[in-house]
């Protein structure tokens, strides 16, 4: 593949955020990426996938072509693929399996400063001291934060450009690694429901000791003296209207309790003692990911399954470098995740999604 090479110093570089893969990861898997986030992405200019050939007798190369440009929404493009040498990777600071690079062009908008405590998995609250990222940018660098996760890369923040010489005060390039492991959790989309214990007997084919979390019935019938006592605004009634009173309160209590409103949302629980809980959510939804809405049986809303971890530690999952013990949990805590949510699509059907809300083969799980 004939890609233009990225060269380190230049300042559409330097001042753009950028997206950093493995070598092998073509431009095609990151267009299903982005059309998982953003449904109108689109290819403005194609990456040329036709090797240089040679100009005239002498065995000159024809100068390089130009970049893809994909459209990902009104205000920002994603510049790319660019080859990135060992040598440029490490004038940028970025890892050097990093084989190439995207540039994003999104406007530069920036918030307050982010507040102190809580969590920074993916290490935004360290590049961006003076004021988080916003509106597009925000949503643009939380995809390519994303897209790094899914395909194993790294994304390098702006630092200054050659026109802005840097100051104390000036944004400094700062090099984020997301985790991949730390995606753990997946959704499993379809148009089928499951009652509570057809979904709990599929979940334990997966994890035996599951169980369901259901709320337990709290009301214990009326209070003493019901009917037998006067109550206020009821002395106006005679004893032939307080009886017809009751009675259709009676005939209102039986028809909920054999004809209950549908459950809209249950959940199933297993105990994984040192290693936190596993949950399996199910409620219908009507406000989908953009990649399960644009499917047919979607279009008006969808069953989602929800198989997620809960660490012992939760601030754990939120944390960018999180401690050995919670990996060593979470490394035990993934393949159960995964089995849940095969055993689950093969009940129901439908689509597969991560944490990212990207679409996940069923095979890979």
């Amino acid at each position: 593949m004939a890609l233009p090479s990225l060269t380190p110093d230049d300042p559409d570089v330097v001042g753009h955020h950028l997206l950093l893969l493995p070598a092998d990861v073509g431009h095609d898997e990151v267009e299903v990426l982005a059309a998982s986030r953003f449904p109108h992405a689109r290819w403005e200019t194609v990456p040329s996938t036709v090797a240089p050939r040679s100009a005239g007798a002498r065995g000159l190369r024809a100068p390089e072509p130009p970049p893809g440009v994909l459209r990902l929404s009104r205000h920002s493009t994603l510049v790319g693929p660019f080859t990135l040498s060992t040598l440029a990777a490490a004038a940028l600071g970025v890892p050097t399996s990093a084989g190439v690079a995207y540039r994003l062009q999104a406007p530069v908008e920036r918030g307050a400063a982010p507040l102190p405590g809580g969590g920074d998995r993916d290490g935004l609250r360290r590049a961006f001291p003076d004021g988080l990222p916003v509106r597009d940018e925000e949503r643009t660098l939380g995809w390519l934060l994303a897209a790094a996760r899914r395909l194993g890369g790294a994304v390098r923040t702006a630092g200054p450009t050659a026109a802005h010489t840097r100051t104390e005060a000036s944004p400094t390039a700062t090099v984020l690694v997301p985790d991949p492991a730390a995606a753990v959790d997946l959704t499993v989309w379809s148009d089928v429901w499951l009652e509570p214990e057809a979904a709990l007997a599929v979940m334990r084919r997966a994890v035996p000791r599951a169980y369901l979390n259901l709320p337990a019935p709290s009301w214990g019938g009326p209070p003493p003296g019901t009917g037998t006592r006067a109550v206020p605004g009821g002395d106006a009634l005679d004893e032939a209207q307080r009886r017809a009173l009751h009675a259709a309160a009676d005939e209102r209590d039986i028809a909920t309790l054999t004809q209950p409103p549908p459950m809209t949302a249950y959940g199933c629980l297993a105990d994984l003692e040192l290693d936190g809980i596993l949950a399996l959510e199910v409620s219908g939804e009507t406000r989908l990911p953009p990649v399960i809405a644009a499917v047919p049986w979607a279009e008006r809303g969808a069953v989602a399954y929800r198989v997620h971890w809960e660490p012992p530690d939760v601030e754990e999952l939120h944390a960018e470098r999180p401690s050995l013990p919670h990996k060593v949990a979470r490394g035990r805590a993934l393949p159960l995740v995964a089995a849940v949510a095969r055993a689950v699509h093969t009940a129901v059907g439908g689509e597969v999604t991560d944490e990212m809300e990207f679409v996940v083969d069923p095979a890979d799980l």
